[in-house]
């Protein structure tokens, strides 16, 4: 069943489960099981083995620690730990009470999250936790639901990660066209001016932001988002109390200290920031042979263990200003128990995550999806939407941008410089939109997890609020592909993508506005 149209089916069965029964952990288990079970023809004993064995591999690999997946956990229960402190000392409530004095509209606040994922783009994960213990206490003052927070969170990190090539995405991104140009013998641009030329024709990247800010300025709230946001709005509840433990969610735990400062909020939040920048440089450095560029720090940084570096100083620098903190205070044991508690949920949803995507990979979902686009005869006009297309089945099935990357982009240049070599760079770029578009649908997607956690949110009503405005995004995007292939006009291409975002935007505005009277 290895490489067929059967390989499908783990993933399919997923997703099914997923918005049918809401409920994450099973849906993902059973993908795993169903997986597991395909790979050893039904064999329980083999079944078995595969799921150990793909548990196990997250944490020892080859024999020795999987070093990167547990700093990972680690600065997770960190961070959970830092946003604990942060609210035990007043420090998110101090600073929800600044910000709503300077922030004065709902619109405003909706607005502060979307900027800070265009500034934060240095790391998709950096940037799913970090703007949500930013924006989270202004967000939560004016009522905004936890999902539409997630939503403005994923929905700016990837695509700006994506097209940015001082990044940790860029950097890869850029390292990887090198040796496919080569291997196709293009010569005219070298793999940094290939990836600025691509930016561009990144028509989904684009979209998807644009759409961020127009949902936050226009209140474009449709299908499970506008559920959400009345229930928000009316009762103040910003997740579904139906719904289980909400990863990162500390408001109902602690009592917050009532002389607490903005600065408690803001210090470990900059400590946060300055020692997960200043381990990747480190780090960079180190893994780099000779005098390094800024590209070579970025393509070589240990992201993982920045982060852990960075999450690290924060709880330290959490830590020390709740201790001088005057005032009644819970005990600190307390505090650091309650942080590690809130990351549980998010913790589990990873570990699952990661096994049905081996699983995925072992039964070659992704070749399968690549072979077939390979072995099609494709009119060349159609290639960037074809390969946008398929990339993006691929990110949701698999969860994965970087592994879609990695499959998709050499295979978009072959086709292209083999057909119509001005096409090469629309198709990688296509194939860069793709990846990041199913990410966006997907609930096994590690950025979009982080998103939920960053949020304290329930991660499948993000998933499920943050469906509709992705596919309107991919809908443009596809379009602008297709005009792109058939006339070779980039910029048309890119004006017909803005202006179908842009119409649809006023169409849903005037509709729940109409509705509304």
């Amino acid at each position: 069943m290895e490489g067929t149209i059967y390989s499908l089916i783990p993933a399919v069965l997923m997703l099914v489960l997923v918005i049918a029964t809401r409920r994450v952990l099973l849906s993902l288990g059973a993908g795993v099981v169903v997986g597991a079970l395909m790979l050893h023809n039904f064999q329980l004993t083999g079944t078995l083995k595969e799921i150990w064995g793909v548990f196990k591999n997250i944490f020892v690999s080859e024999g020795s620690l999987n070093l990167g997946n547990l700093y990972l956990f680690g600065f997770l229960i960190l961070l959970g730990m830092t946003t604990a402190f942060m609210t035990a000392s007043g420090g998110s409530k101090a600073f929800g009470e600044w910000a709503i004095n300077k922030i004065k509209t709902r619109k405003g606040a909706q607005l502060m999250p979307a900027v800070l994922g265009i500034i934060i783009f240095i790391d998709d994960y950096f940037n799913s936790l970090a703007v949500g213990q930013v924006a989270r206490p202004l967000t939560d003052r004016y009522k905004i639901s936890r999902a539409k927070l997630a939503y403005f969170i994923d929905s700016t990190s990837a695509p700006i990660t994506v097209i940015s090539p001082i990044s940790s995405w860029g950097a890869y991104i850029i390292g990887t066209l090198g040796s496919i140009l080569a291997a196709n013998e293009i010569t005219d641009y070298a793999p940094l001016e290939a990836f600025v030329r691509m930016i561009p024709f990144n028509l989904y990247a684009f979209a998807a932001i644009l759409m961020v800010f127009l949902v936050a300025t226009l209140k474009l709230d449709i299908g499970a988002m506008k559920r959400h946001e009345v229930r928000a709005v009316d009762t103040g509840q910003l997740v579904d109390p139906e719904r289980g433990d909400v990863p990162g969610d500390l408001n109902d735990v602690f009592e917050a200290n009532q002389n607490g400062k903005i600065s408690y909020l803001i210090t470990p939040i900059l400590a946060l920031i300055v020692g997960t920048i200043g381990a990747m440089v480190v780090t960079g450095i180190q893994n780099t042979d000779g005098t390094p560029g800024i590209l070579d720090i970025f393509a070589n940084t240990n992201v993982n263990i920045s982060l852990f570096t960075g999450g690290l100083i924060a709880v330290v620098a959490a830590f020390v200003l709740y201790l001088n903190q005057s005032g009644e205070k819970s005990p600190s044991g307390k505090v650091f128990l309650e942080g590690m508690k809130a990351m549980l949920p998010a913790l589990y949803i990873l570990v699952l995550a990661w096994m049905i995507g081996s699983v995925i990979d072992s039964l070659g979902t992704g070749e399968y999806l690549a072979g077939t686009i390979a072995d099609s005869s494709l009119n060349p006009a159609f290639l960037p939407f074809i390969v946008f297309l398929v990339a993006g089945f691929m990110a949701l099935a698999t969860g994965t941008s970087w592994g879609t990357f990695g499959i998709m982009l050499p295979i978009a240049a072959e086709i292209a410089a083999l057909t119509d070599v001005s096409l090469v760079l629309p198709a990688l770029a296509a194939v860069l939109a793709g990846s990041v578009f199913g990410d966006h649908c997907s609930p096994i997607s590690d950025t979009s997890i982080l998103s939920s956690t960053g949020a304290g949110s329930n991660h499948i009503d993000h998933v499920l609020t943050q469906l509709p405005y992705a596919f309107i995004s991919a809908a443009a995007a596809g379009i602008g592909y297709l005009v792109l292939g058939i006339t070779g006009q980039a910029l048309l291409g890119f004006a017909i993508m803005i202006l179908v975002i842009i119409g649809t935007a006023v169409v849903i505005h005037r509709s729940s506005h109409k509705t509304a009277k």
